[in-house]
């Protein structure tokens, strides 16, 4: 390992709860609806009242994406302990595995957060640091509805700098002609959710070998990374019962670091703890410190492609199945200007040891100019016809 590149500070927080930031109130229909509105999932059962009551839960239910909104760090916070000098993060993917438990306006979540491991690599950035963390998010009756473990990327802030593309400074011009086409592709995606409506998707009615309807959103914007932003319960002022927490004795650079999530900041001037503005999360909306950490302009929130591959699954399972366990492994940003297009295809069919039907899906992440974005496996549970 080279001497300026010191990981032995994790090693102190491994197999150990670390503090949280829990919300102060309970949930709000209100807050699932900002939700899946920054996520680009206009499913009915998440935000139409009416719809959602003809549903098999009888109100208004979250995603299974949502949990991760529910504290600081949106599910990255154990896989960011220990100080690495003069560092910057990246998102490097998430696992996810779901109990079928979902989450409902009026309740309380609350997460364990427990740094797993970690390993340092030579990468394009040099030595890089992967290092994990597990998420556990309950409800208030202590009862489990996901784990996560996240990765996060961690390498010298020179590196980032030195190796950001400058090619990809500009964005990609959209012409009318070609908005409209994406606006048809986006839409066959949503009408699909809507055919299948309250219905079941039939385990049986599923072969290998089936392509699932393709996803479209975008071009993206500083103003959609924004939304997304805003989505996350922890970017408003006064949500949380902030933990302490010192950026800079992570190893961020004075730039990158500031107050975000300061909880004495935030009763002083508050405008300081926000990372749209300041803070390791600036780099996302202001392409100035997006290319001091390697990116070449805005771009998107790892977080959020994690949803994105939840919510994409999920749309398809319908009303009656659920997305059992996940992989996303992140291979590239989503850029301002760029459109993410989603697929997946069916491997396996199988039945576990618990009775449940499972698809098991192989699903890709690319952009317009078929760059892979992210990609990973996941079963879905799906209903059995009677008999």
């Amino acid at each position: 390992m080279s001497d300026n590149f010191d990981c032995s500070d994790i090693d102190q927080y491994l197999g150990k709860v670390i503090d949280s930031s829990p919300l102060r109130e309970p949930l709000g229909n209100n807050d699932i609806r900002r939700w899946v509105q920054a996520m680009h999932y206009p499913n009915l059962l998440h935000f139409d009242r009416d719809y959602a009551a003809a549903s098999k839960w009888g109100k208004l239910v979250a995603p299974q994406s949502f949990p991760i909104v529910m504290d600081d760090g949106h599910g990255t916070a154990p896989s960011c302990v220990g100080k690495i000098a003069n560092s910057h993060l990246l998102f490097g993917g998430d696992e996810f595995w779901h109990t079928g438990e979902r989450v409902f306006g009026g309740d309380t979540i609350s997460n364990e957060r427990i740094p797993f491991d970690y390993t340092v690599k030579n990468t394009g950035f040099g030595p890089t640091c992967f290092q994990r963390g597990d998420n556990f998010y309950r409800n208030q009756d202590g009862v489990l509805i996901a784990k996560q473990r996240s990765t996060a990327i961690r390498y010298l802030a020179a590196a980032g700098s030195a190796t950001v593309n400058t090619a990809e400074f500009e964005e990609p011009e959209w012409s009318d002609e070609e908005l409209d086409r994406l606006e048809e592709r986006k839409f066959a995606w949503v009408q699909m959710m809507h055919d299948l409506g309250h219905g079941e998707r039939w385990w049986d009615d599923v072969a290998i070998g089936d392509q699932l309807p393709e996803r479209v959103f975008g071009p993206h914007t500083v103003a959609s990374f924004t939304t997304e932003w805003r989505s996350y319960l922890f970017t408003t002022w006064g949500t949380l019962d902030r933990r302490e927490l010192d950026l800079e004795a992570l190893g961020f650079t004075k730039e990158m670091a500031g107050h975000e999530n300061d909880p004495h900041m935030e009763r002083i001037n508050p405008e300081l703890t926000d990372g749209a503005y300041f803070g390791p999360s600036r780099g996302h909306l202001f392409p100035k410190y997006a290319r001091r950490i390697g990116m070449p302009r805005a771009y998107g929130y790892g977080a959020s492609m994690g949803a994105w591959v939840t919510d994409y699954l999920g749309g398809w399972a319908g009303e009656h199945g659920w997305v059992l366990h996940s992989t996303a492994n992140y291979r590239g940003p989503a850029l301002s200007g760029d459109v993410t297009i989603q697929t997946a295809e069916v491997v396996n069919k199988s039945v576990d040891e618990e009775g449940r039907h499972l698809i098991h899906v192989k699903h890709v992440m690319k952009n317009q100019k078929d760059t892979l974005m992210c990609n990973g496996v996941a079963e879905i549970v799906l209903p059995k016809k009677p008999g």
